[in-house]
């Protein structure tokens, strides 16, 4: 699909392109619990392919033999203009939009690249493994640092959480990204799931919500 984002700005479309997706690992304490790491000091960063893109209601496609794919929903934030070596506390002015993100996860490859010690991008890189939803304006999606997050399968909760219990503040990873790479309009920060991720399967419907105004569902789909 098209790395385009279109959003209305004070009555104007503005379009904006995803130039990276920046993910962010462990960076709930029940996440890092549950997948036996430890709690990170600085942020856990890992690049994902923004052709992995896909919208609200289109299918993630499962390929063939590649074992367990699992669901991890997020709050993710969308970059409005350039930025390096952001501080912190003018992190916020960085952000244009909002979204629900679902950062779909190839875990049996990502699991066996960790145990080589190897890059792990690709698990995170297949085409329809990055879910996102209509991005919303930062200044009518509420408060991004209290937000609450549920994901459900098949209608069943699976994750429930706050963003309040992030470990490392929106605000901190915008700064602290900023400190290795140039920020740019349209890039996506996906800011980490909480615990409670697991397999989804062909058949499967994936929905999250994020606040009051962000929401995000896709059926599965294999091929």
């Amino acid at each position: 699909m098209s790395s385009d984002f279109s959003l209305n700005v004070q009555g104007k479309v503005k379009r904006v392109k995803c130039q990276k997706i920046i993910g962010v690992a462990r960076n709930y304490l029940e996440h890092v619990k549950e997948m036996g790491a430890e709690k990170p000091e600085e942020p856990v960063i890992f690049l994902k392919a923004p052709s992995a893109l896909t919208r609200n209601g289109c299918p993630i496609l499962i390929p063939d033999a590649i074992g367990r794919v699992d669901y991890e929903g997020e709050l993710a934030v969308i970059i409005g203009k350039k930025g390096k070596n952001i501080p912190i506390d003018e992190s916020r002015n960085y952000i244009l939009a909002v979204a629900a993100f679902n950062d779909v996860t190839a875990r049996d490859i990502q699991l066996e690249a960790k145990k080589k010690g190897l890059p792990w991008a690709i698990s995170k890189s297949f085409d329809t493994f990055a879910p996102i939803s209509k991005p919303v304006l930062l200044k009518d999606a509420g408060d991004i640092d209290r937000m609450d997050i549920t994901l459900k399968l098949n209608g069943q909760v699976r994750q429930s959480s706050n963003t309040s219990l992030m470990i490392h503040k929106v605000d901190y990873l915008i700064s602290f990204i900023s400190k290795f790479m140039t920020l740019e309009p349209g890039d996506v920060i996906a800011t980490g799931t909480p615990g409670g991720v697991g397999p989804m399967s062909p058949g499967d419907v994936v929905e999250i919500t994020v606040g009051n105004s962000l929401y995000l569902r896709n059926p599965v789909v294999k091929i």
